[in-house]
Formats: structure tokens, sequence, C-alpha cells
């Protein structure tokens, strides 16, 4: 008989998929090395952003990860998998565009800003949270430092980090209504920029603007995944057993 303890963790992979983005060819090397090195085996199912917008698209996973690749092609799927997460407390990591959108639903569902957008979705709107970076991180390479007693400082094991980044969009403006509202921002860059944010209340709820996935050559996960896939494993074992077929 299968306990809940022997149940796989399965984890979500939101975005859309392509040969062309550098984080999603490195998934399956991520995967295999989660299982061989730390015995963190993942059921993993790619959600393309579309049919993430469908109502409990996510909900019966064990970990949520929104990866990589905007534009997406449903801002409205991306926003959908976070807010579930984030309400039903089904651990989350959002990396590079899932950074941006992690903001933008909380902006959106928590803090009322109802009418902030994201520059690269809706160029003509009025008012936007993420914008252009004044530099673009494109290929950076960069440190982060990060806030002692943090959950990111607890993952990744030190207050300053150097990553990896592959975009041109970040956050600009309303941080000061995020952080009143109860978002944590917990990484900075050399200027003071927002890195890394998360959720204290949640039981796992992290997400950076850099893109842990292209840390190395993939066969030693970042802290950060290695994270995520052990509170996945833990969400799995807290759930019910399967009934054999």
């Amino acid at each position: 008989m299968t306990n809940a303890a022997e149940r796989t963790a399965r984890i979500a992979l939101v975005g859309d998929r392509s040969p062309d983005v550098a984080s999603h060819a490195r998934i399956p090397l991520l995967l295999d090395a989660l299982a061989e090195r730390d015995r963190l085996v993942l059921d993993a199912y790619w959600i393309p952003s579309e049919e993430a917008a469908a109502e409990d698209a996510v909900s019966g996973f064990d970990a949520v990860w929104v990866l990589p690749g905007s534009p997406y092609r449903s801002e409205e799927g991306v926003l959908a998998a976070i807010r579930t997460a984030r309400v039903t407390g089904i651990p989350f990591l959002g990396t590079c565009g899932g950074f941006q959108h992690a903001l933008l639903e909380y902006a959106r569902d928590v803090c009322g800003l109802a009418r902030v957008a994201h520059a690269e979705n809706d160029p003509d709107a009025d008012d936007f949270l993420i914008e252009p970076l004044a530099c673009s991180l494109v290929g950076h390479e960069g440190v982060v430092t990060i806030e002692p007693g943090s959950l990111a400082q607890s993952v990744i094991g030190s207050e300053r980090t150097v990553e990896r980044y592959f975009c041109a969009y970040g956050p600009s403006r309303h941080l000061d209504t995020l952080r009143a509202h109860g978002l944590r921002f917990s990484g900075y860059d050399e200027d003071g920029h927002v890195r890394i944010v998360e959720l204290p209340e949640h039981p796992f709820f992290l997400a950076s603007l850099f893109q842990p996935e292209l840390s190395g050559d993939g066969s030693r996960p970042h802290p950060m995944v290695r994270a995520l896939a052990r509170a996945a494993v833990a969400q799995a074992a807290r759930r019910e057993p399967q009934p054999a077929g």
C-alpha cells in the first residue's frame, strides 16, 4: 500500500516551453540532478500559459514554478497560477518573468492596484509596475546582497551571492505599497534595486529577477531550486495518499 510519504511530488512548470529559452533547456538536467544528488524526485508537468488560466489548473500540484520566457502568451494564465499558489499555500518559485508577474499579481490582487501593468505586455498602459530596466541585464552577472534572517538567506546560506540574469524588465513604482501589504524585499543588487522577494506568511514563496536555473552547468542545482524541490516533497508528504488503481 502506498502511503503519503511515498507519493512522488508533482511540480507545475508554468510557461511557454521553447527550445530557444536557455532556462527551459536546463530543466531536464536539473530534475535529473535533484533526483540523483539530493534524492528529491519530482514529477514535472509543463503547463502553457493559456492552460494555466483554467480554474484549478495548478491546484493539485505540490509546487509551482513560473519560469522565464516572457512575454507569455497569456498574462492572465500566469497570474492565475501565481494567485492559486499564493492563496492556497502551494510552494512557489518565480524566476525572471515569474518574478515580474509575482509582483504584478500581488499589486493587483492584494494591494488593490488594479490598473498597474507590465510594460512588455501592455506598452500603452498609464501606470507601470514593471518597466524596461535602465540598463538591460541580458547576459549580465552581478552581486546580490541578501537580507539576514530572510527565507532567501536561509536557502542560499549567505548574505552575498553572484547570479546570472537574462532580462530587460524590472520593478519600478509602487514598491512601498507592496512592502506595506506584506511582501518582503530580501535581495538587492549593487545599486539597491530589488532582485529577490518573498512572502513571510506563506509556507514557501520566493521569486528572483535573476535565473538560478542558469547557475553552473546544471549538474548542481542552485540552492533556490533545491529548496523548492524540498518544499514540494514536504507538501506531497502532507497530502492524502492516492488510492490504488
